[in-house]
């Protein structure tokens, strides 16, 4: 582990063993997006013993906004996420999920143990006198999976006022790629624009045995798949990060019977607004391709998450508690990837940075996301606490100076 020697970092281990109930105690108990009603009851009960700490239940479902401060000062959000996955867990850990079929295989339960350390050694400084201003503690539902109107938990959390009149919000995701005492911080677009599309190719079905009588769609499908995947390869500047992948095709009934229609079911993945509205054209354009083959077609686009999009200020004073609390870390500058998450709805509204951590067990195992083995190096939980708090103090007391216009 590397060495330790700030306040903030003496506080966060002093926490270690209790981060790690907070956090085992989640991942045992796992509950799916917009039904975190245990899970918050847990996470309340925790804030209960912090000092000078106002709750806020019942935010967009199951949320929880909890405050700390002198009411006076910049606001600064600090966000984590509570949902876990329809995923049978294959570990054999005595913590292992106790809900069949649904695993915390993202990390909400590290990021929500995580946040609880924050919220108790903030206390500490507020009850000194040490800091003014407010820190509000956002632990928000459903990151994972959207409801029926096509929404996931952050706009909620939105538009119940969780993020009005903040200065500054954080957020941190944990990373199996990378070991504890490696860090990813990067500038601007970090997480992609999410959007999920659904097709339709028309034809005229018909007789096996008479394909010459009837519009095939199965055969208008190659160019159509063709001219899907060229999206990426010949209309967007391979300057640009972008994604037109197809998850899913259904066609027909019958081994002798040509079907009258061909379905598809796919993501868009992009990181400028620019180049999400011209790969939602250029799907237009390359499904059109059935038309000149005689048949037809219908899609539709549902939007979701925008790119994370990490503000330049935030992550100086991220990077800059990294190399005052732990000099010897990795920080790497690089994007987090082509992945999705709703805290680029908190990013498009408020100067907001979110950074990954590493976290990753060096057992030789494959522990990615959303795997049934994915397990975390508790290690990172105190410095993850420790981080939230080191920022939030430097924003506080104006280290770094986020102005509204930024």
């Amino acid at each position: 582990m590397l060495r330790q020697t700030s306040r903030v970092v003496e506080q966060a281990e002093e926490l270690a063993v209790q981060l790690s109930h907070w956090r085992r105690s989640l991942h045992a108990n796992p509950e799916l997006s917009f039904r975190e009603h245990n899970t918050a009851a847990y996470i309340v009960n925790a804030l209960q013993s912090v000092e000078g700490i106002s709750i806020r239940t019942g935010i967009a479902g199951t949320g929880i906004v909890a405050s700390l401060g002198t009411g006076s000062g910049p606001v600064i959000a600090l966000r984590a996420d509570m949902d876990a996955l329809p995923i049978f867990e294959e570990n054999s850990h005595a913590y292992r999920s106790r809900i069949p079929g649904v695993m915390h295989a993202c990390g909400h339960d590290a990021h929500t143990a995580i946040l609880l350390g924050a919220a108790h050694l903030l206390s500490r400084w507020f009850a000194d006198g040490e800091l003014t201003g407010t820190v509000r503690f956002i632990f928000q539902p459903a990151e994972e999976a959207a409801n029926d109107q096509g929404v996931t938990g952050a706009p909620y959390m939105i538009q119940a006022g969780a993020f009005d009149e903040v200065t500054a919000a954080i957020a941190l995701h944990v990373n199996p790629e990378a070991p504890v005492g490696e860090i990813w911080v990067h500038d601007g677009y970090s997480m992609a624009n999410v959007d999920n599309f659904s097709a339709v190719i028309k034809g005229s079905g018909g007789h096996a045995a008479y394909p010459h009588l009837t519009t095939d769609p199965t055969w208008i499908l190659l160019p159509v798949l063709q001219a899907l995947h060229g999206i990426v390869a010949r209309r967007v500047s391979p300057l640009q990060e972008a994604v037109v992948s197809v998850g899913q095709i259904h066609a027909g009934t019958s081994a002798n019977v040509i079907p009258t229609l061909v379905a598809l079911e796919g993501t868009l993945r992009s990181y400028r607004p620019d180049v999400r509205e011209s790969i939602i054209s250029e799907l237009e354009r390359a499904l059109s391709v059935a038309r000149v083959f005689g048949g037809d077609y219908e899609f539709q686009v549902v939007r979701g998450e925008p790119a994370l999009n990490n503000h330049p200020k935030v992550n100086e004073a991220i990077k800059s508690s990294i190399e005052e609390l732990y000099p010897q870390c990795v920080v790497t500058d690089i994007p987090f990837g082509l992945g999705g998450e709703d805290f680029g709805h908190v990013s498009a509204r408020v100067p907001s940075a979110m950074f990954f951590l590493g976290c990753g067990l060096q057992d030789g195992a494959v522990r990615g996301l959303h795997t049934p083995q994915f397990d975390v190096d508790e290690r990172c939980l105190s410095m993850g606490s420790a981080l939230l708090v080191e920022t939030t103090c430097r924003l506080l007391r104006g280290d770094i100076v986020i102005q509204p216009d930024d």
